[in-house]
């Protein structure tokens, strides 16, 4: 099967269905049930219980039941490209015709997870102006990769195919950048997210983890050792873990990955080695972008970039799809962005913010940890043990100092600022992001503050834009320059809202 461009003239195009292999890609859904019978008589030593075998008849049953649904459903979904529109119908007993008009297709992603390239298929998935809610994107499983690489040239074929001007090639990947993946607090989490999930497996089947003899044995010699010894080591087994994890993700998710302006308005990211994505986006979507340093990886002189663009799905979706570099050097990470923008990127000499912002965050992290955390083992020492009363006084002797230097990083890194066609903002301590705004993408903004900031003169602006994260802060700025502030950064939405001094009004009249 073939997806040709539409005809000239002649009959209507016809309607194409997606390749037989899905068929395949649904069976494969049966490898979660079967894989859980095989861990189960490995941990138990071939002996399946009653309940291993009625939960996984279910869990089987269930998968029997999916894979039945994706067959009737590839067998009533059929999808074409007319001369305006890209129309796909499906639905089995109510049909469901979804039209698109070309000149609305934004993004094209194609992503194929490690069956699907077994099979030599891709997901299709087309966003369109207005789809941030998802409800304006077009999906199609398991194309085969050749009609879905020429099924997104054709939804694509309206852009501008002349060459760009500049080098086309962004950025690419060097595996010298390897040494930032571990920088990131997932090196932990990561652990015990995969630890949970062997958990909830185990669970699932009727196998008490506790119980195990790996288990039973690793927590004796736990137990058995001096606490000064085992706790350092168990640390050291979780962070070594996490880094051999954070590494093998970091090679799976950006292997060969590449960005580049496959022609003068479209912007295309490709990326992954088992599961590859290639996600492309229209440079009249692209609203700016964001340089992102979390803590850890901001400590080690890195950086991440996403971008600030319409039609990339839900929430969920914009996180995966809007990553345009991985964890890599801040001076990559920024000519990354000024490349992606066609523009400087414009993050230094931004405008700092009052010093009552600084006392908010040190009265927030005091009022928001150090007292919570010392009254409750106060508590508990009083109730339980004396030494959780030393504990008390150690944690609000510790916690001070950090949470004072926390606020501290986290006002240094508040700044605004309007550079020609963009309005900057920056804030954040274990995540500061600096965002790049086209200044005409704002469509809206929203004037917020509490009693708190009320009563030390600052509010927050956040300016909503069609794109992205819907809207972005300018946190605790001064509350008699935000006005001012948002007319000059999107003019003609505040300016019947606002009131001059007697100066300024006379000098209204007098133009008029």
């Amino acid at each position: 099967m073939t997806t040709a461009t539409p005809p000239v003239t002649g009959a209507p195009p016809r309607w194409h269905r997606p390749a037989r292999r899905t068929l395949l890609v649904h069976c494969g859904w049966l490898a979660a049930p079967l894989g859980s019978l095989a861990l189960t008589a490995l941990a138990t030593g071939g002996r399946i219980g009653t309940g291993a075998w009625i939960t996984l008849a279910a869990i089987a049953g269930s998968f029997a039941v999916l894979t039945v649904i994706g067959w009737v459903r590839w067998a009533r979904t059929d999808y074409r490209v007319t001369h305006d529109s890209f129309e796909v119908r499906s639905g089995v007993l109510t049909r469901r015709l979804k039209s698109v008009p070309l000149h609305r297709v934004r993004t094209v992603d194609l992503t194929a997870p490690p069956l699907h390239r077994l099979l030599g298929v891709t997901v299709l998935r087309a966003g369109t102006a207005g789809s941030a809610d998802g409800g304006g994107e077009i999906s199609l499983e398991a194309l085969t990769a050749a009609d879905a690489e020429r099924l997104r040239t054709v939804l694509l074929a309206r852009a501008d195919v002349r060459a760009a001007d500049e080098d086309p090639v962004v950025s690419r990947i060097n595996w010298r950048w390897l040494r930032y993946a571990p920088l990131t607090f997932w090196v932990i989490g990561g652990v015990f997210a995969a630890a949970g999930g062997v958990y909830r497996v185990l669970d699932g089947a009727g196998i008490e983890p506790w119980k195990l003899g790996v288990v039973r044995g690793a927590f004796d010699e736990f137990g058995a050792r001096a606490l000064w010894v085992t706790i350092p080591l168990a640390l050291l087994a979780v962070v070594a873990l996490g880094t051999v994890g954070a590494l093998v993700l970091y090679v799976e998710s950006w292997w060969k990955f590449r960005l580049e302006w496959t022609d003068a308005r479209t912007l295309r990211v490709h990326r992954g080695l088992l599961t590859t994505r290639s996600v492309t986006i229209e440079r009249a979507r692209l609203r700016g972008a964001v340089l992102r340093e979390p803590l850890l990886l901001r400590a080690g002189g890195g950086a991440t970039v996403r971008a600030v663009a319409g039609g990339l799905g839900n929430k969920e979706e914009n996180r995966k799809r809007s990553v345009i570099l991985p964890p890599a050097p801040r001076t990559e990470a920024v000519r990354t962005a000024s490349g992606a923008l066609r523009a400087g990127f414009p993050d230094a000499g931004l405008r700092g913010h009052p010093r009552a912002a600084l006392r908010r965050r040190r009265t927030r992290g005091l009022l928001l940890v150090t007292l919570p955390g010392t009254l409750v083992l106060a508590v508990l020492g009083a109730l339980l043990t004396p030494v959780l009363l030393h504990c008390a006084w150690v944690f609000a002797l510790v916690s001070v100092p950090v949470v004072r230097w926390l606020a501290r990083d986290a006002y240094r890194s508040l700044g605004h600022g309007i550079d020609g066609r963009y309005l900057v903002t920056r804030s954040g301590t274990f995540s500061r992001d600096t965002v790049v705004l086209q200044r005409e993408a704002v469509a809206a903004w929203t004037f917020s503050s509490t009693p708190f900031s009320r009563r030390a003169g600052l509010v927050t602006l956040t300016a909503a834009v069609a794109a992205g994260e819907d809207g972005y802060h300018i946190r605790d700025i001064p509350a008699d320059d935000a006005p001012a502030l948002a007319a000059a950064a999107a003019p003609g939405i505040l300016e019947e809202f606002l009131t001059y001094g007697p100066a300024k009004s006379r000098a209204d009249r007098r133009r008029r």
